[in-house]
């Protein structure tokens, strides 16, 4: 089995269409079902089903294609590390964040490295919760920034930064707003602004309310933090957000009142894989974070 077997099967497998492979491939069609036909011989089974010009995938052939690519990234890891390890500081690092360390955190960090290895390069990726951490288990992405952190996952070892309050963020004309802090069950008859199902910050909020005795009520959603920022200071409702999405300043039209009880909070960290190494890039990117938030942890 040939490299180059593999990655004409990749490529034909997720377009079904040879001739198009081939034109992405930059090769002959009649290359690409040469490969594939020495590839279906050696392993003794039809990967397609033919049905005239048109190719699907065989059962088989969808199994085949799960490891197909698992070995194609496996290589490509190992490429990197080769190449990183004659050359640490001309890799390129593939992270994760979600929307609400966007703002402030990620850059920050960033463009600190940057000062340091001007020659890293990077590949940002937004997503949600679920998202980042799928991506860094699968080695789409090589690690990723995330909050709350994970810490009992078994494919992914989790790194806590920083914990931080989470504090609710009311139209200004709300009757609680000239308040110095809040119980959260203060706001029990409020509308909440929650991220949509599926984001981590709505199931801390939503938690956070129950242990204070009542389910939210959900006038609105938003996919962002200027979404969801957006909608409180068109006052269609009361949020809960990181102080860090704070950093630099609060919505206008709004006030940000601290949590009393409960003590509402989350940990902020990153994460990466425990099924592989890091690659050297990854690895001086990883404990340049880990000292970077610790000198900032003594300084607080």
């Amino acid at each position: 089995m040939e490299f180059r077997q593999l990655q004409y099967f990749i490529e034909v497998a997720e377009r079904e269409h040879v001739s198009e492979a081939a034109i992405a491939l930059h090769v002959a069609q009649s290359a690409v079902s040469r490969q594939i036909a020495n590839l279906e011989a050696e392993l003794g089974v039809d990967l397609f089903e033919r049905e005239g010009r048109n190719i699907k995938l065989s059962p088989v052939g969808k199994l085949f294609l799960t490891h197909a690519k698992t070995a194609m990234k496996a290589i490509d890891h190992a490429r990197k590390q080769i190449d990183e390890y004659l050359d640490p500081e001309r890799g390129t690092i593939k992270i994760g964040f979600p929307t609400s360390l966007a703002g402030h955190l990620l850059p920050t960090v960033v463009s600190a490295f940057k000062r340091e290895h001007p020659n890293i390069a990077f590949h940002l990726r937004q997503g949600s919760y679920r998202f980042l951490t799928e991506s860094v288990k699968s080695g789409d992405i090589d690690l990723a920034f995330l909050g709350p952190v994970l810490t009992n996952d078994p494919d992914l070892e989790g790194h806590i930064l920083f914990t931080e309050k989470i504090s609710a963020l009311l139209p200004e004309q709300h009757l609680l707003a000239e308040k110095r802090s809040l119980l959260l069950s203060d706001l029990r008859n409020d509308e909440f602004v929650l991220f949509p199902d599926g984001y981590i910050l709505r199931d801390v909020v939503v938690n956070a309310c129950k242990e204070s005795g009542f389910v939210p009520k959900i006038a609105c959603e938003g996919e962002d933090l200027d979404a969801i920022k957006g909608l409180v200071t068109a006052s269609m409702g009361v949020t809960l957000l990181p102080d860090s999405s704070f950093y630099e300043t609060k919505p206008r039209y709004t006030v940000k009142i601290p949590i009393e009880i409960p003590d509402v909070k989350r940990t902020v960290g990153i994460i990466t894989p425990r099924s592989r190494e890091l690659a050297p890039a990854e690895q001086v990117f990883f404990e340049f974070v880990i000292k970077f938030f610790s000198v900032l942890e003594q300084y607080q």
